[in-house]
């Protein structure tokens, strides 16, 4: 198997794109909906393992909630900032 480096730009340039479509699909949806829409984005921007100790996890599942969670954050991130910025 073919190992890859941890950073691959060509993999965070496609994720850029990905972020910045599905924000603008959300901004430009309509009120009702973009406002469900991050809510959704909200939920899950917090990982949640039901688990009361954070050992109990194996390493590579966290790792990968965490990573979720953390791209669901910047989604709605991105998404506020754009509206903020529209005024």
């Amino acid at each position: 198997m073919e190992q890859r480096s941890a950073y691959d730009p060509a993999q965070e340039a496609r994720l850029l794109a990905h972020r910045a479509l599905l924000a603008e699909i959300i901004r430009l949806s309509a009120p009702d909906l973009r406002a469900a829409l991050l809510g959704w984005l909200e939920d899950r921007s917090i990982p949640r393992d039901g688990q009361e100790d954070p050992g109990a996890v194996p390493s590579e599942v966290l790792v990968s909630a965490l990573a979720t969670a953390d791209e669901y954050r910047r989604l709605r991130d991105r998404i506020t900032e754009r509206l903020s910025a529209m005024g």
